[in-house]
């Protein structure tokens, strides 16, 4: 539009008519962006305050549709044939990769900011950017009550909350609902091994392991004292400890699985120039830094940066981080989720 009226303006000489058709570019252009709907489903805690930044910052409307992971993987499938999402953005990779894989996700697309990317984000972007990573934490690690767990009971190791001292009182999130909770025992299955792995959660489940829906519910049953210990997304649990509450977070030396947030295109989106400009805002540092304002998003604001723009608000420094393959992570999800229910859940 711009290279459209310099060059009436200068054919017919005049700075009035330039003016003009300047004007008449920008009304244009604020039309085309009022006109302009992004449809954005998310399971981020800082995706309202991101949904409202871009539309301040474009003029473009979003329309938010917020939930838990599950049901907003669930939402999608049922939508597959007649997708009405622009742009998708939860944590996990391995479903990202399964979507990719299946050709419900645009490829191919470099945003302008992708050059921002720090040396995480530049390994956790997938060949053929059919997402995007936009901050890491840790799938699980495992968080006490130091009210009720003495120092010479608390925990160190994932081996540690099998003891008596823990009997029915560890809780964990369902992966069925709970985004970073698949990954978690994935990344386990993966360090440990699946037999070893299956053994582990068994184990807990005869230990009287607790079921919860998501980091919120079992971070409540931490506090009221349901349960001493448990193990969930790790940013939730800094957030506990931000806020004072009696809580330590442990990472096990043997490590926690990464779990990288991620931001994606529907390869079908109603609008790509909307769903396009988003990824591209997000990766900048307004974006970035509208994900760390913890007044309007809460505890997801403490991620491990994958871009240049932003430090981290809180340290992880001596984690040892265990890296999940999404794709081999996405072809077992079903099944490993159809297992836990069967034999830790229920």
């Amino acid at each position: 539009m711009w290279h459209r009226y310099f060059a009436a303006g200068a054919l017919l000489g005049g700075l009035t008519l330039l003016a003009a058709g300047c004007g008449a570019s920008s009304a244009a252009a604020a039309t085309q962006k009022e006109s302009q709907k992004l449809v954005l489903y998310s399971a981020q805690g800082y995706d309202a305050a991101e949904a409202a930044a871009f539309q301040r910052a474009t003029g473009i409307k979003v329309e938010l549709s917020d939930m838990s992971t599950g049901p907003l993987l669930a939402k999608v499938a049922a939508e597959k044939t007649n997708p009405r999402w622009d742009v998708i953005w939860f944590d996990g990779n391995g479903p990202m990769a399964s979507m990719a894989a299946s050709g419900q996700l645009l490829t191919g697309y470099s945003p302008p900011n992708l050059s921002h990317y720090n040396s995480l984000g530049r390994s956790l972007l997938p060949v053929n950017h059919a997402y995007f990573p936009t901050g890491v934490t840790a799938a699980g690690a495992i968080i006490y009550n130091t009210k009720l767990v003495p120092p010479r009971q608390a925990p160190k190791t994932w081996s540690d909350l099998l003891r008596p001292a823990f009997r029915g009182a560890v809780g964990m999130n369902n992966p069925a609902i709970s985004g970073p909770t698949y990954p978690f025992i994935a990344g386990f299955f993966k360090e440990y091994g699946v037999a070893n792995g299956e053994k582990f959660f068994t184990s807990l489940h005869n230990n009287g392991l607790k079921i919860y829906a998501t980091n919120g519910a079992t971070l409540q049953a931490l506090l009221d004292g349901t349960i001493k210990a448990a193990i969930f997304q790790d940013s939730a649990e800094l957030g506990a400890k931000l806020a004072k509450d009696p809580v330590q977070v442990v990472y096990p030396p043997s490590g926690v699985t990464m779990l990288p947030s991620d931001v994606a295109i529907n390869a079908k989106a109603p609008d790509m120039q909307a769903a396009k400009e988003f990824v591209n805002f997000v990766l900048g540092q307004k974006g970035q830094k509208t994900m760390q304002d913890i007044q309007a998003a809460g505890s997801d604001s403490l991620f491990q940066p994958v871009t240049n723009e932003v430090k981290p608000l809180v340290s992880r420094n001596g984690v040892k981080w265990i890296f999940l393959n999404p794709v081999w992570a996405g072809e077992h999800e079903s099944a490993w989720v159809t297992w836990f229910e069967n034999n830790v859940v229920r």
